[in-house]
């Protein structure tokens, strides 16, 4: 009874209806536009952000791995502990250029065997990293408190182990313990965190305490007793380098997994839970400028200083000795 009849209304009244659905369509529009621009801009900053530290962290660590090749006094059984680090890296490089690849085309263009696949070989080659961390702090603390230089077959089972157990954590999600899905951006595959349920649950609480919690714990005590041992000899040795550089890169991720265990981690916006994926990929970076080419890795420092200039100093013999 009360109908209203738009074709017995006066034409001003009709304009001023359609005037304000136009209104609201061009309204949602613009949001929908403005929405749309941001995440392609966010997408942008975040591709090119991970392009750039790929490429640093491959020249950085492929520099590591040439040092070791090619220069013989770099070829000991600590410095296998630099390299299997390197190559652990530049796994997480590869990784990381791949997102920075899906990222420019606005897509994952690799299907879901390829997410999967992605997910495996980016969290095999981050937990080696870190595990390997954890070893180079064993054998600093044993070479320099124990005064027991590192074996070849010391070095070999330690670079094994550290695959090795990776290798296990990495597969449990293609197994069905823990699983692997796409990150906000949908731009490169890891651990589903978005998922609390206690499947996610009783997968990420024993890989957290194996995977990060142990070695933390293993690179303390080691640098404190390095440390410890120094100081009673009168040297000043900063030990904190190696374990702040792992809690700065690793553990926003880490307190993001573990948050998602006790609430709904999707009430954080789509960009802050980037922000560990972002930490996490300048490990490579950092490690090799810390561990490889800085102050903590003097000798292959040297080393890899040969390798660039060719400046190797040659022994002398006492025939040149005489000659001068």
């Amino acid at each position: 009874m009360f109908a209203l009849d738009l074709e017995h209304r006066p034409t001003s009244f009709i304009s001023s209806v359609q005037h304000r659905r136009n209104l609201r369509s061009y309204t949602a529009l613009t949001m929908s536009t403005a929405r749309g621009g941001q995440r392609a801009a966010s997408q942008g900053g975040y591709q090119t952000g991970q392009r750039s530290r790929a490429l640093l962290g491959f020249v950085l660590c492929g520099l590591t791995l040439l040092t070791f090749l090619c220069v013989s006094d770099a070829r000991t059984p600590s410095h296998l502990l630099l390299l299997n680090l390197s190559l652990a890296d530049l796994g997480v490089c590869s990784n990381a250029f791949i997102a920075a690849m899906s990222s420019f085309l606005r897509y994952w263009p690799y299907g879901p065997e390829g997410c999967q696949l992605h997910g495996f070989h980016g969290f095999v080659t981050a937990l080696s990293s870190i595990s390997t961390m954890a070893a180079i702090a064993w054998d600093r603390y044993s070479t320099h408190c124990c005064r027991a230089r590192t074996r070849w077959s010391t070095a070999v089972f330690l670079c094994a182990w550290t695959w090795l157990s990776s290798a296990f954590w990495a597969a449990m999600p293609l197994l069905g313990w823990g699983r692997y899905d796409y990150e906000p951006l949908h731009s490169c595959c890891t651990l589903d965190y978005t998922q609390a349920d206690g499947n996610f649950i009783s997968f990420v609480l024993p890989m957290a305490f194996f995977n990060f919690v142990v070695p933390v714990f293993i690179m303390v005590t080691s640098y404190n007793a390095v440390e410890r041992k120094f100081k009673r000899t009168g040297h000043k040795f900063r030990t904190s380098l190696p374990v702040l550089s792992l809690v700065l890169c690793w553990a926003p991720y880490a307190a993001l997994c573990l948050f998602a265990c006790v609430h709904n981690p999707l009430v954080i916006p789509a960009k802050f839970r980037m922000i560990p994926a972002v930490l996490a990929k300048t490990s490579p970076t950092v490690n090799a400028l810390l561990y490889s080419l800085g102050g903590g890795g003097q000798g292959f420092r040297g080393s890899a200083w040969t390798l660039l200039t060719g400046a190797a100093k040659q022994p002398q013999t006492p025939e040149h000795s005489k000659d001068k």
